[in-house]
């Protein structure tokens, strides 16, 4: 994944010749207008919060205070949502975002350096998220707010949702990552199909040559092989540029500089993934306490959506269910944002709703 956002940036950073910044200076500027908040009970708020002994940036976004709160777990590790603030301007209408940018990532990572991280681990990093919850519990007054996991951030937010179910109304995952202990090969087996397909034989020996047992991937061989996971595909690698790069370069939140954040925190944070090569999602448990989504891209290369319906059809919980966001990969909810607001209004706002009302009957 990372090969393909290096390049893309790569060539937007070698030629800024005064029509291409031109061009930028003029979509940052209507991206701006669009996310003006102009609603008598909205929020825009952004800024550096102590989470976990260091500063981290947080942003929250809603036309009303009275919608829920969704909290959202960036994937990568290191690859920040907020770049997507203009695409998903319509989810603030009926939800208030909350963006975080973890330790080791873009505004995290540029305000502090490499050196003020702190500790780079998945355990500190899910100590950090439970930390944030609770602020964001405390900041906006609410008894719990709706857990949505991307891509990476979704191994945090299966086992935040299983752990702390009174702290979270209900779990989304997207581009849901499901850990087997490397029972299910499928995504490799596609990757080397896909290499031989197109004769890439230099990558073709590269992935034949890491070892069978994926545990055993060092930091850079995962890197490797996600990189090349994208990059082998048509769609994921058009999505990688249009949407992911493409979102970067005209948002009107970040600077030239931090382009180059985003792609440091990509490198930086691959060593948090160390530590999660060994999780089994089955083995830790598939009953849930809260209402659990799942909206996957049918054509994602990089986190099987065979792979999470077999996981979720083994989920008991209240409410349940799943959908396949069509002609998507990886990135579905950024790709189609239209299409993921719908199916968060149609399947898991009602249920926050009602959940919202028998509280108020209880009382």
């Amino acid at each position: 994944m990372l090969t393909a956002l290096v390049v893309t940036s790569a060539a937007l950073l070698a030629a800024p010749t005064a029509g291409i910044l031109g061009h930028r200076a003029l979509k940052r500027s209507r991206n701006a207008s669009l996310m003006k908040m102009d609603s008598p009970n909205g929020i825009d708020e952004q800024g550096f919060v102590r989470v976990g002994g260091i500063d981290q940036w947080i942003s929250v976004r809603g036309e009303d205070r009275a919608n829920p709160v969704v909290l959202e777990l960036h994937g990568g590790p290191g690859a920040s949502t907020a770049i997507f603030g203009p695409r998903t301007r319509s989810w603030e209408k009926h939800f208030t975002i909350v963006r975080w940018d973890m330790r080791g990532t873009l505004k995290t990572l540029g305000h502090g350096g490499a050196d003020g991280q702190g500790e780079m681990t998945f355990e500190r990093i899910y100590a950090d998220a439970v930390e944030v919850t609770d602020h964001i519990r405390t900041r906006l007054g609410v008894d719990k707010v709706v857990l949505l996991g991307h891509s990476y951030g979704s191994v945090f937010g299966l086992r935040l949702a299983r752990e702390f179910p009174e702290r979270y109304a209900a779990y989304v995952g997207t581009d849901q990552n499901i850990h087997d202990a490397g029972r299910d090969d499928s995504v490799h087996q596609a990757l080397l199909a896909r290499l031989r397909a197109t004769k890439k034989h230099k990558e073709l020996a590269a992935v034949e040559a890491l070892d069978a047992d994926r545990r055993r991937w060092t930091a850079r061989e995962r890197a490797m092989h996600a990189k090349l996971l994208a990059t082998s595909d048509p769609l994921t690698l058009d999505t990688m540029k249009k949407v992911v790069m493409g979102s970067l370069w005209v948002s009107p939140l970040h600077s030239l500089r931090e382009l180059g954040h985003f792609l440091k925190g990509m490198s930086f944070s691959e060593q948090v993934a160390a530590g999660t090569s060994g999780f089994d999602d089955w083995a830790d448990g598939t009953a849930f306490e809260i209402p659990f989504f799942l909206f996957q891209g049918e054509k994602d290369v990089l986190t099987s959506p065979d792979l999470a319906r077999r996981f979720f059809d083994d989920v008991q919980a209240p409410v349940k269910n799943f959908a396949l966001i069509d002609d998507c990969s990886h990135f579905a909810a950024f790709r189609r944002p239209e299409r993921f607001l719908e199916l968060l209004l149609a399947h898991v706002r009602p249920v926050l709703v009602a959940g919202k009302s028998a509280a108020a009957a209880d009382i």
